[in-house]
């Protein structure tokens, strides 16, 4: 079984605390520390570092430290703490950015389609504040205008994205461990069953066929930054300790 390494150990603890700790006394720190969309007024940078402190349930968090134990584990024993913890919060804070610019990209794209139905800038704020429009005059379906509506509102909150750069950097690193999954019969090679996944939530979040509500682009950008920053270590041999 893998030894709990000082970081990993520190970042679950923290994890830990901000999930129970809140629910105990009562508080709400989403509109703080979870990752709002650029243009809404609860948005704030900090949140890029924040929002991987935060979870949604307890299965999101026991899900997410699980993989940061399990994967992380050997990282942190190859590469030492200081090299480990700049790996991570790189991952997680570049997974943010990815899934921001992403959905700024389709919020634009809303927003566009809106402008050309004849809507003002005040018109589409005040959609925005109430949820209400006028179905007649938008060339938006419902199911568009809710998807618009969401990107705007809803914070993503999670440590996905960096445990997905670390999933990355485990399969660069050992690429024939064997990987045992509940779901299927024998252990798969990492080499294998990590780009299967990235792949999945590659698919899921270009065609929107996910089941719940899910950052799957926060996935991909967090194993996009994890690839790039492992790979470059990997072949230059780069060492912080």
């Amino acid at each position: 079984m893998n030894r709990l390494t000082t970081a990993i150990k520190h970042l679950i603890i923290i994890n830990v605390i901000l999930f129970f700790v809140p629910k105990l006394m009562g508080m709400d720190l989403t509109r703080i520390l979870a990752l709002y969309f650029p243009k809404n007024e609860y948005f704030g940078f900090w949140q890029y570092v924040s929002h991987m402190f935060m979870h949604g349930s307890e299965f999101h968090i026991l899900f997410n430290m699980y993989g940061l134990w399990a994967f992380g584990t050997p990282l942190e024993q190859m590469w030492g703490k200081n090299k480990f913890l700049f790996f991570y919060f790189s991952a997680g804070i570049g997974a943010g950015l990815i899934y921001s610019l992403v959905n700024y990209y389709q919020f634009n794209g809303f927003y566009e389609q809106l402008i050309n139905s004849g809507l003002t800038v005040t018109d589409i704020q005040s959609i925005l504040d109430t949820g209400k429009y006028n179905a007649d005059i938008i060339q938006l379906t419902n199911k568009e205008m809710s998807e618009f509506y969401s990107l705007y509102h809803t914070p993503a909150v999670g440590a996905s994205g960096a445990v997905y750069g670390i999933l990355v950097a485990f399969g660069l690193a050992f690429p024939n461990a064997k990987l045992a999954l509940i779901f299927l019969p024998v252990p798969i090679a990492a080499k294998y069953f990590i780009p299967l996944m990235i792949f999945g939530d590659l698919f899921f979040g270009v065609t929107k066929y996910s089941i719940g509500n899910v950052a799957h682009f926060a996935h991909v950008g967090g194993a996009l930054i994890g690839f790039i920053i492992a790979w470059y270590w990997k072949k230059n041999q780069f060492k912080i300790r």
